[in-house]
């Protein structure tokens, strides 16, 4: 017999929360709406001002003085030739497929490993498991510098040096993203996983058909952490591999930068380029992302 997976949060549940953040925004005065509302501007500003600034250098002509005050942050003549010749100078697309392959396969190896250490953690019952995982934990006070050097070596001794494995295997789990997914599974109900030993499920079908499409939100905030931190390391990339047809977008950026040192409007569309899929990324998985936030709000 097979199992549909039930939410644990009632629809009527979510509505009545909803209901009431309605009411408590009706009843906030208009000075209070105008001060959030300024402080949310202040902090737009501050997260996408960078930004801005980096997209309007990258479509500015070679004729505009970049560096000119008061700074224009509109182009007086738009032109999309600084992104033509990224692209024509180095090669963009063998280092755009090199981050994506990274980024894809590192993501997919920390939902599974991590979800499959975090498993144990939170519905078995052994000794020492309250100690293992704090142990875990505690590894997150370590910092990688701390350990680069060795996994350096490691690495070497193991040939992976110019190899995508060694890029993508000291990233392949992180104690964040154990921590995160027992998090998760501690808010599925016993009852549900009872009910599958019943039905004669194993621990593993358990994990995989009943508990992790329960925890979806969760698995989707560990995709995008994981994505991000992914795509734009530099520093493990640029020990590892010293084979420029093995470069990462970051390291192709970086690479750029020292090719044309006063031509800031390429820096610029490189940078540009290397940004966008991090956020057409979170444009795809936002929903589910706002979705477990929701959920995570209401105690069901």
């Amino acid at each position: 017999m097979e199992l549909t997976p039930t939410p644990t949060t009632a629809p009527a549940t979510v509505n009545k929360t909803k209901q009431k953040i309605r009411t408590k925004r009706k009843h906030r005065s208009p000075l209070q709406l105008a001060v959030m509302y300024l402080l949310l501007f202040i902090v737009m500003c501050l997260m996408v001002g960078p930004f801005l600034w980096l997209l309007s250098t990258a479509l500015k002509s070679g004729h505009e003085n970049i560096f000119a005050y008061p700074p224009s942050l509109i182009p007086q003549d738009i032109t999309l030739s600084n992104f033509a010749k990224v692209m024509d100078t180095f090669p963009f697309w063998r280092y755009l497929f090199n981050s994506t392959f990274v980024a894809v396969i590192t993501v997919i190896l920390n939902i599974l490993l991590c979800s499959l250490a975090a498993y144990p953690l939170a519905r078995m019952k052994f000794r020492g498991k309250n100690l293992v995982f704090l142990l875990i934990i505690s590894t997150m006070m370590i910092p990688f510098q701390l350990v680069m050097i060795p996994i350096y070596i490691l690495s070497l001794e193991l040939g992976l040096q110019n190899t995508y494995a060694g890029v993508i295997l000291p990233h392949a789990t992180t104690a964040f993203g154990i921590f995160l997914m027992r998090q998760a599974f501690l808010t599925v109900p016993y009852e549900l996983e009872e009910s599958a030993r019943m039905d004669g499920c194993n621990s593993f079908q358990i994990w995989w058909r009943i508990i992790m499409p329960l925890v979806r939100p969760s698995v989707v905030t560990l995709a995008i952490f994981t994505f991000v931190m992914s795509w734009s390391d530099f520093l493990w990339p640029l020990i590892i591999l010293n084979d420029e047809s093995m470069y990462t977008l970051p390291l192709g950026v970086n690479a750029l930068a020292g090719n044309f040192s006063a031509n800031w409007r390429l820096i610029a569309a490189g940078s540009v380029l290397s940004v966008l899929p991090i956020i057409i990324f979170f444009i795809l998985m936002q929903r589910h992302f706002i979705d477990g936030a929701m959920k995570g709000a209401v105690k069901g």
